[in-house]
Parts: structure tokens; sequence; C-alpha cells
């Protein structure tokens, strides 16, 4: 296991410097799941939630959330994006997400792709939570990422 980076010779927090790196194209892909109810999935599915169109609505969050990772998570890097993508699949019981991050720059995305999956998934739970308190976010994870020097990462 590697050092910690974020851990100064001193045991104080930091910020990674990655002022010597090279900019280089960094994508993430990050997924995660919201299980429901059959009878709630079936709801969004329909377009019957009186909220609005739950999956649009969570689409725009998710992609504002990317944006904003660095004001949420403590030494993440602030990065200008040149692409965020929120995908879903209906199951029968869950709806799956799907976010993608792309960026030029030193540092990867992974974690902008992790926020963006995570406030997808909590704004599915607000906006179907008075039909279904029962929901449960899941298995929110890195599938993908691709740039930097440690290399490409895939796990399904």
């Amino acid at each position: 296991m590697s050092r910690l980076t974020h851990i100064g010779e001193d045991g104080a927090a930091r910020m990674v410097d990655v002022s010597a790196k090279a900019e280089t194209l960094r994508e993430a892909t990050a997924k995660g799941r919201v299980a429901m109810q059959p009878a709630t999935l079936a709801l969004v599915r329909d377009g019957a939630v009186k909220k609005g169109d739950v999956l649009a609505v969570a689409r725009i969050a998710g992609i504002m959330a990317a944006k904003r990772a660095a004001e949420l998570i403590p030494l993440c890097h602030i990065l200008l994006l040149e692409a965020v993508t929120v995908a879903f699949e209906l199951e029968d019981e869950a709806v799956e997400i799907t976010a993608s991050v792309r960026a030029t720059g030193r540092t990867g995305v992974e974690m902008e792709a992790l926020t963006a999956v995570s406030v997808t998934a909590l704004t599915i739970y607000d906006m179907l939570k008075a039909v279904d308190r029962g929901m449960c976010i899941e298995a929110v994870r890195l599938v993908q990422k691709s740039g930097g020097a440690s290399g490409d990462f895939f796990q399904p």
C-alpha cells in the first residue's frame, strides 16, 4: 500500500500539490442504485410521481453535484469539468445510476463521479420518500477511471 497523500510529514491533513503533474485527459465512471418497492418504481416508470419527473430532476442534481464536489469534500481539488453524464437503468426493484465525468487536468475525476451518483441517489430518495421510506441507497462505487500516473482501473 502506498503512502497516504493527504497526510503531510507532520501528520497534518493537507491538499496534495499537483502543480508538477502533467495535464492529461481524466475520465471516471461511478455507479450506484436505489432499491425500492416495485409499486414505487412503477410510479417512476409511469411518470406518476406528484413531485414531478424524478429522473429528470435527479439527473440535473447529479450533474450539479459533480461540478461542486470540491465544495463538499475537504482537500478535493477544484476542476474544470468538460463533460458530466448521468444515466439510469430501471430494474425490477431498483434504479441503477451511472455517472461519467471527463476533464483535462492534473488530478482525477473519481470524486466528481462518485459525488454525482450519491447526490442523484439522494434526490431520487427525496422525491419518492412520501410513498416509500424503505428505499435503500446501495452499491455506490467507482467502476472505471483512466488517465494520470496511476493508470487505468476497471471493475464491473
